[in-house]
């Protein structure tokens, strides 16, 4: 059997190479897409249908295409196999014309193709009667839209018609008014064409009025059916039932069809157009009269910092920017939506509309850096911190010195502290003891301070053969201020002078009443030199310790005091802390006033490397990326960032102080006053560096103290370290002196100073540097003017002489009358001249000097008018020299 080609023929076959299947039926059919706008689209669709054979499995097989004509039945010899060929078949086989052995169908199969081929033939007889109404409907549509397109020509005919009609009439019309105008007749009355042809009154219709002189149209003999359809429109839809809408008549030509043109729509059949979805939303909207649904406002936290953008404001708000601008306008602020308005302004608008308000500022980033509470569960007891304080030259360091078995007083410059220091030692009871020495000059008064507020107990050391002094007393009162417990110790008992009574009824002047004395204040006579009752003081500290029971928690993070801080040239910046809570480790980040840093590593006071730094230990840390200044809180930080915005913030505050500070043309009016009065006072430009931060501040309150009204010492740039070329190049353009205190100038800098003509002054005594600038300041004074009576003349009378001009005789009444004097001409007790004297004559002879009771001669410096009985004052002017 062969396959053939003809669409008629479903007579099954069997091909060699091919697999015995039946194809399977296709359902074609019109589906309409609506789009946006009314737009619609006709698309044609195939459905493959999958049939479901009940009964036992069978060999796939295919399904001829429908035909256009019913098939003929497949005659069943067909599908048997054919005559058997004269080799040995096996049971069941068949021979096919190409020598292939075929199996032969069992009665199942036969049954099987049998029922297929009739649902088949059942399918395509549905689709034909399916196909043929479909054709059937196309025809009736396309004959509608026909006569539908002939209407609207001859509408459009019959409207051009009349159109030519009036243009006609009223031609004429106006050509008879014109000839009557000018002949003076009335006009007569329209033609019946023209009242045929006038428009229509609102009685009547197109179809009432025809006109006189327009031909029969075929428009007249239409059938009412096809005008009701063409004067009908239909709208559908989506998800709404078919809506029929009836035209009003439209005068003019014919409407323009609605929507875009495009290539698809010009060139595709003419749909029916339906209405969009959003044309549906807004037709009801405008019947419900555009009532929208009012959402829920919602009330949300607005965090405001200091200051914010009105812009800003409305977005955290989720509000618009017009709605905060009108209401700052119903408040009477004109605003624009990027002007910058305050935290309270902010407030008042958020509540305004319904929001709640958080108040946040910079100064936030520093919350919960210091004074977090501890856990009672972890505290555990640390060593005592005590600061040794006094006035200069009472032994303080020698006191330290032997309790601690060390030499430091033979380190310091001119036999005097000029540095902090922290100690640890351990006392002879096991307890460990944590020493502050604070210098007693009364230029580190801020390094007083700073130890009595890092301390638990201090020890003030008073000179028994030199009593209270005023370094003693501003001692007393920095341990007053910080509210922490008082021990004296009266040293230098071992003089011959030593007078231990006398310091105890000194220091009753000052409310310090000691045990002896029935008070409640500590006290101990001891001897530096001697070592004489060092271990009663060192009990008198464990008992005073044991009473204020300290305690700290170790395992928390580390927070702590900078003592002191200095620029090492090989290791950077080194911060001497005192580590007050928790428990400081390398690798930690800290931050300290504006600097932080990573530790890298923490030496103890004999300059050994130490693991950790617990409570109450002084350390020296280094990793810090500048040196912080002296009295700075440190903490640890849990990351970089956290770290680089609490410097940050810390860094821009210091600058804002610093430019307000140095700005003040807007202050007040006693600024302004004390603008104009050092406006024209003489300064002398300094360049200051010294070793530590502690000396650099003493330094410069010293300076500060130096300054008056008329000459001050302006501090350009103050630094910790060695002087380098940059302090030189700035000292040279400002002609500023460099001091250098304990420091030197590196090699670079020493030659640029050399080359450029500056001197560079070195100091190790806070003294000498003090003394030096006060003389240099004092030297820049103006000096003062005293005025010196030499004697009085009396003019008797007054001589004209050519040449020489007009001169007084006189005689000298008290004093001494000198030539080259500074003199005044007093007439009736008013002074109306202040010169020098010219000439002074005894007869003819020019003298030096007239003595009292003698007659002479005088003449004034570039004045003549002098009368007799005015009296001459004689006088000199001495200057005096100035100092600080």
């Amino acid at each position: 059997m062969s396959d053939t080609k003809n669409p008629v023929d479903h007579t099954l076959t069997v091909a060699p190479t091919k697999t015995l299947s039946l194809k399977r039926p296709v359902e074609s059919g019109i589906v309409r897409q609506s789009f946006s706008h009314g737009r619609t689209k006709a698309v044609v669709v195939e459905k493959v249908k999958r049939r479901t054979v009940t009964g036992e499995a069978h060999p796939p097989q295919r399904e001829s295409a429908p035909p256009a004509a019913t098939p003929a039945p497949v005659p069943a010899s067909t599908a048997r196999a054919q005559p058997a060929a004269p080799a040995r078949p096996s049971p069941g086989a068949q021979r096919s014309s190409s020598g292939v052995i075929l199996r032969s169908l069992t009665d199942e199969e036969r049954d099987a193709r049998s029922r297929a081929l009739s649902g088949a033939r059942e399918r395509e007889i549905e689709e034909r009667k399916r196909a043929e109404i479909e054709a059937k409907a196309r025809e009736e549509r396309e004959a509608a839209e026909a006569i539908e397109r002939a209407a609207a020509e001859e509408r459009k005919r019959e409207e051009d018609v009349r159109r030519a009609q009036d243009a006609e009439t009223k031609r004429r019309s106006e050509q008879e008014a014109k000839r009557r105008l000018a002949g003076g007749e009335p006009a007569p009355a329209p033609p019946p064409s023209a009242r045929a042809a006038s428009p229509l009154r609102k009685d009547q219709s197109p179809q009432s009025v025809a006109p006189a002189a327009a031909p029969a149209t075929p428009a007249a003999a239409r059938p009412a059916a096809v005008e009701d359809e063409e004067a009908k429109r239909i709208i559908r839809r989506p998800g709404m039932p078919t809506k029929v809408i009836v035209p009003r008549p439209v005068k003019g030509a014919e409407q323009k069809s609605r929507g875009r043109l495009t290539v698809a729509s010009a060139t595709g059949e003419e749909d029916e157009r339906t209405r969009s979805i959003a044309a549906f939303r807004r037709r009801t909207q405008r019947l419900k009269g555009h009532v929208s649904e009012t959402k829920e406002k919602l009330a949300r936290e607005v965090i405001l910092p200091e200051t914010i953008t009105i812009q800003e404001l409305a977005n955290r708000m989720s509000e618009r920017g017009v709605d905060v601008i009108k209401l700052m306008m119903k408040q009477g602020q004109m605003a624009k939506i990027t002007d910058v308005i305050d935290a309270d302004t902010a407030q008042l608008i958020a509540e305004e509309l319904g929001h709640t308000v958080k108040r946040v500022s910079e100064s936030d980033v520093e919350e919960g850096l210091f004074d977090t509470s501890d856990v009672d569960e972890n505290l555990s007891p640390r060593p005592s911190v005590v600061t040794i304080m006094g006035h200069v030259d009472h032994g303080k360091t020698s006191l330290l010195d032997a309790i601690r078995h060390a030499n430091v007083v033979s380190g310091e410059a001119g036999g005097i502290t000029q540095h902090i220091g922290a100690y640890q030692i351990v006392a002879p009871g096991g307890a460990k003891v944590t020493f502050i020495d604070t210098p007693g000059h009364a230029a580190f008064t801020a390094m007083r301070a700073r130890g009595a507020k890092v301390t638990d107990i201090v020890v003030l050391v008073v000179a028994a053969d030199d009593g209270v002094m005023p370094q003693t007393a501003e001692a007393i009162a920095h341990a007053r201020a910080a509210n922490v417990p008082i021990i004296v110790a009266i040293n230098k008992i071992d003089k011959p002078d030593a007078k231990p009574e006398r310091v105890r009824s000194e220091l009753l002047q000052y409310e310090v009443q000691v045990e002896s004395l029935g008070g409640e204040t500590l006290e101990v006579e001891v001897s530096a030199t001697k070592n004489i009752n060092l271990d009663k003081l060192l009990d008198l500290i464990a008992l005073q310790a044991e009473l204020l029971d300290l305690k700290a928690d170790p395992t928390r993070p580390a927070e702590g005091t900078v003592i002191e801080a200095r620029l090492d040239k090989g290791r950077g910046p080194v911060a001497t802390v005192l580590v007050q809570r928790g428990t400081l480790r390398p690798g930690d980040i800290i931050v300290g006033g504006s600097q932080w840093g990573r530790v890298r590593a923490l030496l103890d006071d004999q300059g050994e490397v130490t693991p950790e730094a617990s409570p109450s230990t002084p350390v020296e840390v280094l990793g810090f990326s500048g040196s912080p200044e002296a009295g700075d809180r440190v903490a640890v930080v849990e990351s970089e960032a956290r770290a680089r915005e609490i410097t940050e913030y810390r860094e821009r505050q210091k600058r804002d102080k610093a430019a307000a500070r140095g700005n003040l043309a807007r202050g007040s009016l006693a600024d302004m006053m004390s603008q104009l009065k050092t406006a024209g006072r003489k300064e002398i430009p300094l360049v200051v560096k010294g070793d530590v931060q502690g000396s650099v501040e003493a330094i410069l309150a010293t300076l500060e103290k130096l300054n008056t009204e008329e000459v001050a010492a302006r501090v350009i740039h103050a630094g910790v370290g060695g002087i380098t070329e940059s302090d030189v190049t700035l000292a040279e353009a400002s002609g500023a002196m460099v001091i250098g205190f304990n420091v030197r100038a590196h090699k670079e800098a020493r030659a640029l100073a050399e080359q450029s003509g500056l001197e560079i002054r070195y100091y190790n005594i806070i003294y000498n540097l003090v003394d030096d600038v006060k003389a240099v300041m004092s030297g820049m004074l103006s000096p003062t003017l005293r005025e010196e009576m030499l004697g009085n003349a009396e003019i008797l009378e007054v001589f004209t002489i050519s040449k020489v001009g007009k001169v007084a005789g006189c005689r000298v009444t008290d004093g001494t009358v000198q030539r080259g004097a500074n003199v005044r001409l007093i007439r009736d007790n008013v002074v109306v001249h202040e010169g020098k004297l010219s000439t002074l004559k005894r007869f003819k002879d020019e003298v030096k000097d007239v003595v009292a009771g003698q007659e002479c001669g005088m003449a004034f410096e570039n004045y003549q008018d002098m009368r007799a009985g005015d009296v001459i004052e004689c006088y000199r002017i001495e200057e005096i020299q100035r100092s600080l």
